[in-house]
């Protein structure tokens, strides 16, 4: 019988070091105690996102195979501490991360990150390449400029309103952009969602201070990702309008051991918009 797991349930807190200081992390460890690999999922940098927001409807597929599923807040993110970020944000939740495998006494990982978390997978990998599995990477993994769209996305602007004025309109907004379908989103998940972003306005205040103290949050590294050995499965819509899928071409191009699905009537979060084929996708590339 598979297990049910609740975010509440699931909860947990460490405190980190982080440069001179420390930082309290909140993170959902989703453990069906079978003593098989662990799955770190990282989430996206919207406003008001967290890793269950983000996964919740990932977690039981992959915690049914025997994956221990880690669920991790980034630090400026629902309920893990807030902070000014002045440098590269993609190696600060990799250092993030690292130390939360370390306390936890993991030794390697697989790693699904989607946006902001396919930037911080990639980091992490290159920094800890023997810490890594497999890659799942979704709508981000390097940064650059498209060669196909305008810089910033439109949905990057949208985010950066919606950080600065966090009204139900601004949301309703980014949103609209944000899947290809917008017919499920219902007026409850929008006013959730509102009450998750305005529950922590230090997270919004420094979001901004850090991208005015620091544009470039999340580096191109496009150079270095011939670096990355393990097999990545790389996951993209192709009606992404917040990172364009020229930027998954450059990923498949630059990681030797990689591969690239692109699903159609799809926005920037495949893992929710098709989550049944995606579950099935990563379930078949995990466990091969």
């Amino acid at each position: 019988m598979s297990q049910e797991f609740t975010e509440s349930a699931t909860s947990r807190f460490v405190t980190l070091k982080e440069g001179d200081g420390e930082l309290k992390i909140h993170y959902n460890d989703c453990d069906p105690g079978t003593g098989g690999a662990t799955v770190a999922l990282l989430h996206g940098s919207g406003p008001g996102a967290s890793g269950w927001a983000n996964f919740n409807r990932n977690v039981a597929s992959l915690a049914g195979l025997g994956f221990r599923v880690i669920l991790v807040d980034a630090p400026g993110w629902s309920k893990s501490d807030s902070i000014v970020s002045t440098g590269s944000r993609s190696e600060l939740n990799a250092r993030i991360l690292k130390g939360l495998i370390d306390h936890l006494g993991l030794e390697k990982i697989h790693i699904v990150g989607n946006s902001m978390g396919g930037h911080s997978a990639v980091a992490f990998a290159l920094a800890n390449p023997s810490n890594v599995g497999k890659l799942v990477l979704m709508g981000g993994g390097t940064g650059g400029v498209s060669s196909f769209v305008p810089m910033p996305t439109e949905g990057i602007k949208l985010i950066g309103a919606l950080y600065r004025d966090p009204t139900i309109e601004n949301l309703k907004k980014l949103m609209a952009v944000f899947v290809y379908d917008t017919s499920a989103l219902t007026e409850e998940l929008y006013h959730a969602r509102l009450n998750n972003i305005l529950a922590r306005r230090d997270h919004l205040e420094n979001f901004v201070k850090s991208t005015a103290a620091n544009p470039k949050q999340f580096p191109d590294v496009g150079h270095r990702l011939d670096e990355i050995k393990a097999e990545t499965l790389i996951i993209w819509g192709r009606n992404d309008r917040f990172v364009s899928l020229d930027v998954g071409l450059r990923l498949v191009a630059g990681i030797p051991n990689s591969e690239l699905h692109v699903f159609n009537n799809c926005g920037h979060w495949a893992q929710w918009e098709h989550h049944q084929k995606f579950n099935r996708m990563v379930a078949e590339f995990l466990t091969r």
